[in-house]
């Protein structure tokens, strides 16, 4: 029995010891191996064999990892107060590096991250956060590339996520988008009015040249108030025109009864003249 006892305890011995000596670097990691705390260089991914107690295998991801930066209250150039948050993603470059320089990169990056949104937004004016984002991205993630690069990582992308304004800037903000609305309306009205008094002026002159137009004009004006089924037409007539053919009708009419009761009277009396004759004088 005691041989068997001595078996088991080989057995398990040997089975702890292949635990302990066995590691697996996935394909998306790269292990960085020390020696009794010196450095022996990177292992690939697969089945890697290490000695107990002697070695110690850090296995880093060489994954693109997302990090959040959370809000930030920044003065902007132009002294406002702004809310800024973005994210970050970056992605290990240099596993050796990644080890020896700094301790912990997600949260050293976290950071520096935070300082450098800070530091960039607060170069711009509002104006320009607002219009120019993808610039200060391009400038965050360089300011970070230039910090992070000894340390073997590398900053893909920064995007500002959101800006939180004041209330009164919101307000102010609306009532100058307001404003201009109302400033290129009245230039669209003004412009309308300008093409259509050209048009009209141009219809004028037509009209003008040939007077058949506008009875044209007139009817089809006629044509579109009939179907509305109206019981009262408001008919559009030349206001001048009309005046100067009524006088010229009133006059004619006047001309013709005072020739008629002339003629009514000398048919009467032979010895009447419409002419009196005048006095002599001696």
């Amino acid at each position: 029995m005691s041989n068997w006892v001595v078996v088991l305890i080989a057995v398990l011995l040997v089975l702890i010891a292949l635990g302990l000596s066995i590691r697996i670097v996935k394909q998306y990691e790269k292990g960085v191996l020390f020696r009794l705390g010196q450095l022996r260089g990177t292992r690939e991914p697969g089945l890697r064999i290490i000695i107990p107690l002697v070695d110690v295998l850090h296995r880093i991801s060489l994954r693109i990892v997302t990090l959040p930066i959370q809000s930030q209250g920044i003065i902007t150039r132009d002294n406002v107060s702004v809310d800024v948050s973005a994210v970050a993603y970056y992605r290990v470059v240099d596993a050796v590096k990644s080890v020896l320089a700094i301790e912990n990169v997600r949260e050293a990056i976290d950071q520096i991250a935070q300082t450098t949104l800070r530091k960039v937004v607060g170069q711009h004016t509002l104006d320009e956060i607002l219009a120019e984002t993808d610039r200060i991205n391009v400038d965050i993630r360089q300011n970070l590339d230039s910090t992070t690069a000894v340390w073997g990582v590398e900053v893909t992308v920064v995007e500002l996520k959101d800006i939180q304004l004041p209330e009164s800037m919101k307000r102010a903000m609306a009532r100058q988008a307001e404003a201009e609305r109302e400033k290129r309306a009245k230039i669209i009205a003004a412009e309308g009015e300008h093409l259509a008094a050209a048009a009209l002026g141009e219809a004028s002159d037509i009209m003008m040249a040939h007077p058949l137009a506008l009875q044209l004009r007139n009817l089809q004006t006629l044509v579109e108030l009939g179907v509305d089924k109206n019981t009262t037409v408001v008919f559009p007539a030349p206001l001048m025109s009309t005046i100067g053919e009524l006088g010229t009708f009133l006059a004619r009419e006047t001309a013709a009864a005072a020739a008629h009761a002339r003629a009514d009277a000398e048919d009467s009396d032979p010895s009447y003249s419409a002419d009196p004759i005048p006095p002599k004088v001696d």
